[in-house]
């Protein structure tokens, strides 16, 4: 090689090296591309901890750190549209384009949507609503009755083997201690291999008691059911209530997720009747041409995972609902609600689980929020309160549905019957027969205003007035020194960033996955092809819970649906479940190669994490301390690298993570005040005994959390403090 290409090699290789350590852009730049590379090398092979960590293989990540950096430096300008957002302040809440199609009044719906989010009457119990997991920085920080064992456990091949032995504290109705934590225990916690013990339970939310639904009486908030034995949750053959078999995530900020659930089955199309979206052929409402002329139609809104999630835990047998009929427009697809089965795991909606038109029958008539007060400074509800007394003055749910949404969807005077086999018929008049169910339109649809309206409230719930937002608009003084370092550190060595991308802080977002993919390949032989947002980072054995390698529930072409997209792709399957060709892969997509979704889940954002304890899918560690232990030694289960963080960069993480804290979350001021709310923390007694209501259920031990208005209250505990 002559001089002159040399002095040109020096020349180009000093000035990438300057652009990529001395502009923010650049040391950004060549931060996420260490990050996504290193964590796509160390992913590829699940278990191969030492392979992984041989010098040949660090040869390589350099090697190819540096090509695609020059690459990207190339290319980097061509990509940019426009300015980065500075903080989450500036980026738009995805919404469905055809909103206007359904909606008549968006903040008649908001209010509608925050009624029923916070309504105890909406469980089959009259005391269980979504904000009963949801009620603490949009989560859970209860600590009693909060374990399941493991039920989603399953075999290598993927059959179901449920584990209904309680390691955490040996029974149900726990109280949970701080000991308890991490499940998984080590003598070191930077070391991996000193496991002293090892446990596959869960942390979670206790929701509803196992029991069989009858019918509904409407202006009744309970349901008539019948209590069923519950082989594993129950204490000397009393029934305590079921806990969910995944930790509760935070509702705050979800609005931004294009998918939701830990395991990504809730779709980011929303198909009015339940979580699936397309999946679902069968999923139709009835719209009212003009009020004596009604038809069935499939409707699709997209940017609408929020709603898909929304229909799925209120019919949930163990979130809020009785055991009851399974949705007419799924037919009996999903086989028997046994413990663990993964394609109807208790998150989905599947055979018994109770129709949301006879939830609609059961509320109509009830006063919104009958049992609880609403303060009446509450920023949504607060000029439709009747405090001191309980629920909304002038309201019904049938005239909040007929203000919020558009006459089509609700106005006509035919009736939808539904006879004993799931056959519908629209007739003129009822016919009182035993052997049918008739529905006005509005019944009917019910489970199209409840996702919607659910989905308009949480939309609201946006947390951008962190620290850390604060410092990413400019404010220096907004994060302190160690806060600061700590950001260095969460966006470097700490790899962080990778999973945890964007102002978002999730590579799971709408924005994200817009621009990345549905689906990628891994950027190391082979390349495998995986869901973008979604990770396997080694916090339990895939076999625990497979999340986003287990199924929907559903069949088609006698095949059951993956919930892996990548997966759904090489069955040629995607535009069919999802509405949209798969994107092209370079090599192209093999229908036999291995993919990455066993034991991946969701990446969630980070926004007030520390008010969100327990952590991870399963709950098992306690602390912001035992998460950033857990990634120092590279997880528990041979997955990521080991940082060899020091005692100082561990605390600095923590800083910065406690600089993700909004303090209207932290304070419960607008928009995150709340009604009156009481909920179940537990059973009267403990593991050996709990008090007989007279019906084989436990009595709940009941706490309340006060109604609170717009300016907030002093907070509340956090997690076992």
């Amino acid at each position: 090689m002559g001089i002159i290409p040399i002095i040109s090699l020096v020349i180009f290789t000093t000035a990438l090296s300057s652009y990529l350590l001395l502009t923010s852009r650049g040391r950004f730049l060549l931060k996420s591309l260490v990050t996504k590379i290193k964590r796509q090398e160390w992913r590829f092979r699940y278990g191969k901890s030492n392979y992984l960590r041989s010098r040949f293989s660090r040869t390589i990540t350099i090697a190819a750190i540096i090509l695609v950096a020059v690459i990207a430096g190339n290319t980097v300008s061509a990509g940019v549209t426009g300015p980065s957002p500075i903080s989450l302040k500036s980026v738009s809440v995805p919404e469905p384009d055809n909103l206007g199609d359904f909606v008549k009044d968006k903040t008649a719906a908001i209010k509608l949507g925050k009624t029923l989010f916070w309504d105890m009457q909406v469980g089959s119990d009259g005391k269980t609503s979504c904000a009963s997991c949801h009620f603490h920085a949009g989560a859970d920080n209860r600590s009693k009755n909060q374990i399941a064992p493991g039920l989603l456990r399953v075999n290598a091949d993927g059959t179901e083997n449920p584990d209904s032995v309680f390691n955490v504290g040996g029974l149900p109705n726990y109280q949970l201690k701080p000991g308890d934590f991490p499940f998984h225990k080590l003598s070191n916690p930077n070391d991996p291999t000193t496991v002293v013990s090892d446990r596959n339970d869960v942390s979670s939310s206790q929701g509803i008691f196992n029991t069989k639904f009858v019918d509904v009486t409407p202006g009744n908030a309970e349901d008539k059911v019948t209590t069923e034995p519950d082989p594993v949750f129950n204490v000397g053959g009393i029934n305590v209530r079921r806990v969910e078999p995944r930790n509760t995530p935070t509702v705050i900020n979800a609005a931004f997720n294009f998918r939701n659930f830990w395991d990504g089955r809730a779709q980011d199309i929303f198909n009015g009747v339940n979580p699936f979206g397309l999946r679902d052929p069968n999923a139709a409402v009835v719209k009212a041409i003009n009020p004596i002329r009604v038809e069935f139609v499939k409707v699709s809104l997209k940017n609408s995972s929020l709603a898909s999630q929304a229909v799925g835990p209120p019919l949930s047998s163990f979130e809020s609902s009785a055991d009851g009929r399974t949705f007419q427009e799924i037919g009996d697809k999903f086989g028997g609600n046994k413990f663990g089965r993964i394609d109807i795991t208790p998150l989905s909606v599947g055979k018994g689980k109770k129709l949301p038109r006879k939830l609609a029958k059961k509320l109509l008539p009830l006063r919104p929020l009958g049992k609880q007060i609403v303060h009446p400074q509450d920023s949504v509800l607060g000029k439709d309160s009747r405090s001191p007394k309980p629920g909304l003055k002038d309201r019904t749910y049938e005239q909040m549905i007929q203000e919020a949404f558009k006459p089509e969807w609700w106005n006509s005077n035919r009736l939808i019957q539904v006879d004993s086999e799931g056959k519908r018929t629209i007739v003129k008049r009822p016919d009182r027969s035993l052997t049918t169910n008739e529905y006005t339109l509005l019944e009917y649809n019910f489970s199209l205003f409840f996702g919607l309206a659910v989905q308009l409230y949480e939309s609201t719930l946006i947390s951008y007035d962190t620290p850390y937002d604060r410092y990413l608009e400019g404010n220096t003084s907004a994060l302190t020194a160690q806060q600061q370092r700590g950001k260095g550190l969460f966006e470097g060595k700490g790899l962080c960033i990778g999973c945890h991308t964007g102002v978002e802080l999730t590579a799971a977002s709408v924005i994200n996955v817009a621009k990345e993919g549905r689906i990628k390949r891994a950027p190391f032989p082979p390349n495998s092809p995986e869901d973008t947002g979604f990770f396997n980072i080694g916090v339990r054995p895939p076999t625990d819970d497979p999340g986003l390698g287990g199924y929907d529930g559903l069949q088609s072409n006698g095949q059951r649906n993956p919930l892996s997209e990548a997966r759904l792709a090489q069955l040629g399957k995607f535009k069919d479940l999802l509405g949209e060709n798969p994107p092209t892969l370079t090599p192209p997509l093999n229908s036999s190669e291995p993919v990455f979704a066993n034991g991946a889940f969701k990446a969630p954002g980070l926004r007030n994490v520390e008010l969100t304890a327990p952590y991870f899918h399963n709950g098992g560690q306690g602390t912001l301390e035992q998460v950033i232990d857990f990634y120092n030694r590279g997880g528990d289960y041979g997955v990521l690298p080991p940082l060899n963080l020091s005692p100082v960069e561990k605390q600095e993480l923590v800083a910065f993570l406690k600089g993700l804290t909004d303090d209207r979350v932290r304070f419960d001021k607008a928009p995150f005040d709340h009604p009156q709310l009481f909920i179940p923390n537990g059973h009267v007694g403990n593991t050996n005994y709990v008090v007989n209501d007279g019906t084989g259920k436990a009595t709940d031990d009941t706490v309340e959390i006060p109604a609170v208005g717009r300016s907030g209250n002093s907070g509340t505990p956090n997690f076992l403090s």
